[in-house]
């Protein structure tokens, strides 16, 4: 007998004639937020990254300024086009050497200040966003929810998804906090408005 079977096997019979109880699944999917913008820049910004709130007509002007004089690698769904325009674009072969990776987002959520990745066009593939030091994502005001939940709701669980809550950082055995160690040391979020 497989030790698999012979555990199944306990519980199985542990559980053997109790009463069928009904599992209650009415989760509190949504939190009650006044500004969700406001409240998400407020969460990102407690995460050390450094946050911007700009109209989205302002936005591709933002990310010019922020991306001047870096090499930038930028899905190629978008390259050159809309709010993720940078100064100097790199082909996702030089991720090893690019300065940084400016991204889309799939959804923001406001109440963890996570922003969710979900390789979407303009996201390109997750190594984009896990090798260079520096990632710059904007955020539309639409795609900010106020739960996890709502988050979930909106992504499909087939895509590969990348939860993003801050700059990378770790501890080490001592709790000193490191940064960059399995992603940005850097993350800079434009929500556009």
């Amino acid at each position: 007998m497989s030790a698999r079977k012979e555990i199944l096997d306990r519980v199985r019979r542990a559980v053997e004639g109790a009463p069928e109880v009904e599992i209650r699944r009415d989760y509190r999917t949504s939190i009650p937020v006044d500004d969700l913008v406001a409240h998400f820049a407020e969460r990102v910004d407690d995460y050390r990254a450094i946050v911007h709130v700009v109209p989205s007509a302002e936005v591709p002007a933002l990310v010019a300024t922020l991306t001047e004089g870096k090499r930038m690698i930028v899905p190629r769904a978008v390259r050159g086009e809309g709010p993720l325009t940078v100064a100097q674009a790199v082909e996702e072969d030089e991720l090893l050497t690019a300065d940084g990776v400016a991204t889309g987002c799939a959804v923001a959520i406001a109440e963890t200040g996570t922003i969710v990745l979900d390789a979407g066009p303009d996201q390109g593939r997750r190594a984009l966003t896990l090798v260079p030091d520096y990632h710059l994502c904007v955020v539309r005001a639409d795609q900010i929810v106020s739960s996890v939940p709502e988050a979930v709701a909106r992504l499909d669980p087939a895509r590969p998804l990348t939860w993003i809550s801050g700059p990378s950082a770790t501890s080490d055995i001592e709790l000193n906090r490191v940064e960059g160690v399995h992603g940005p040391r850097t993350l800079e979020v434009i929500i556009s408005t």
